[in-house]
């Protein structure tokens, strides 16, 4: 299967949590459709990308990077690049990446979509949640500018709306705390 067809099925199969959510589900199955490149940066009308929200639950808190083009603290994530096997792949090769938290453990679903615009392109982000392990600590890469842990009720200090509403629904997606 192509990481192409894997997409188009993980959007067909994602039951979306609302009815904006949906209808940004149906935009990206229609972009996929409509576009064979349309998870790489050569699309000229946007991209799929890839992301993952690094979630501590026990600590009750999220791994942000402070992002060197954008200059604002966002989940880890990025482009899908052609060895990847699946979107989920890719999100957790992100996550790893740009974390370097290894044994990180992927929800088997997307947790939303965010669509958004760049200087150069507009990305159609599949966002999904990693759990880290107990006592993980993080790396920096040199795809980040500063990467830290953030309580959940500090997240709306520190980034965009977008990202607090990653935070809230992997929260809802996450085991509660025994």
């Amino acid at each position: 299967m192509t990481l192409h067809a894997d997409a188009s099925r993980v959007l067909a199969a994602w039951s979306a949590p609302d009815t904006e959510q949906d209808g940004l589900r149906r935009a990206y199955a229609d972009h996929l459709a409509a576009h064979p490149d349309g998870m790489w940066r050569s699309c000229a009308e946007g991209h799929i990308t890839a992301s993952a929200l690094v979630v501590d639950p026990g600590g009750g808190r999220v791994l942000l990077t402070l992002h060197p083009k954008v200059g604002a603290w966002l989940q880890t994530g990025g482009h899908c690049e052609r060895s990847d096997a699946t979107l989920a792949a890719a999100a957790l090769r992100e996550a790893t990446e740009e974390s370097g938290i290894a044994g990180l453990t992927l929800l088997p679903e997307p947790v939303r979509l965010d669509r958004h615009r760049t200087r150069c392109a507009v990305h159609l982000d599949v966002q999904y949640a990693a759990v880290a392990p107990p006592g993980a600590a993080p790396v920096m890469s040199d795809e980040s500018l500063d990467l830290r842990w953030f309580g959940y009720e500090e997240v709306a200090a520190v980034s965009d709306p977008s990202v607090v509403a990653l935070t809230a629904a992997a929260r809802r997606l996450l085991p509660a705390p025994a």
